[in-house]
């Protein structure tokens, strides 16, 4: 494809629909990557708009492969993250930086326990992707960015290679006020897809259009407590912006409920119960959600 290699090896830990995407664009931009857990791949292949493209790729199963690496992307879920500890203390040194490619809020506070004194980049997420088979993944672009990240030197300088490779790239001043936002599409598009079993199209509804903005508006208010200035207008846009998603959109957490897989919820909705009860504030339609998303079982795609 004309792109010269770069030897220097990006880490993919979580090679599941968002750690497929990143790995392409640092693959496109001619950094080679090394894919790490069980599920052996020598090759992602991403779908667009009815293009494909593929790249190749390595594969490792030992955490000690991980020596010498200078970039990791981690894209496992919140939940997951303690199960790839040992990768990630391979990575707890300076001059490492980790891309951390998950939901919430609370990324480093979660991550930063494994990872020590590695440089970690918090990002925010609008990429919707679903994963067909080991890596393999339908790519759907929505908005006017790919990803936000921090608008500080280690950010911008990891956002080179994936800006080479085609990846949209914003720079937020105020990153808090971009996850928050973030998160009012993941805790109704996520809890809404999964409990109805439906795509997002059904967030177009009348009657479930008024649930996400009472979940929303519990948000905004339980962030605003929490000193993060959201305002109406940030959830309408959201709301629109869910409204608007390509067809065939899904979510991460209707994915995994029909593979009967664990939902990422407490990095979700969660994360918002936790901020409203620091500064007690009601949230009862978030914590039925909470409550409702808690009882299902790997069992119930059955």
């Amino acid at each position: 494809m004309g792109v010269t290699t770069d030897e220097r090896p990006v880490a993919v830990i979580g090679a599941g629909a968002i750690g497929l995407s990143l790995a392409s664009a640092m693959a496109r931009a001619g950094r080679s990557v090394l894919v790490c857990g069980r599920t052996p791949i020598d090759r992602i292949e991403i779908t667009e708009e009815r293009t494909t493209e593929s790249w190749p790729v390595r594969h490792t199963t030992t955490p000690t492969d991980l020596v010498g690496v200078d970039t990791a992307i981690l894209a496992v879920k919140a939940h997951q993250t303690a199960d790839v500890a040992d990768w990630l203390h391979v990575l707890a040194r300076p001059g490492v930086t980790v891309l951390l490619a998950q939901n919430g809020i609370e990324q480093r506070e979660r991550v930063t326990p494994f990872t020590g004194d590695a440089h970690t980049v918090p990002a925010v997420l609008y990429l919707n992707v679903e994963r067909t088979a080991p890596g393999r993944a339908i790519l759907r672009r929505v908005g006017d960015h790919d990803l936000a990240l921090p608008d500080d030197d280690a950010a911008r300088s990891l956002a080179s290679d994936l800006v080479t490779g085609h990846m949209r790239v914003a720079f937020e001043h105020d990153f808090d006020v971009a996850a928050w936002t973030k998160l009012l599409a993941n805790i109704t598009a996520n809890p809404l897809t999964a409990l109805t079993g439906r795509r997002v199209e059904v967030l177009r509804e009348p009657s479930i259009a008024r649930l996400a903005r009472q979940i929303m508006d519990e948000a905004a208010a339980a962030a605003r407590a929490d000193g993060v200035a959201l305002t109406a207008d940030q959830v309408d846009e959201t709301l629109g912006w869910l409204q608007d998603a390509p067809p065939g959109a899904t979510t991460s957490m209707l994915q995994d409920r029909l593979a009967g897989r664990p939902l990422e919820y407490d990095a979700l909705t969660g994360a918002v119960v936790r901020a409203a009860e620091r500064h007690g504030v009601e949230v009862p339609v978030n914590r039925l959600v909470l409550a409702l998303l808690a009882a299902i079982g790997p069992e119930s795609h059955e």
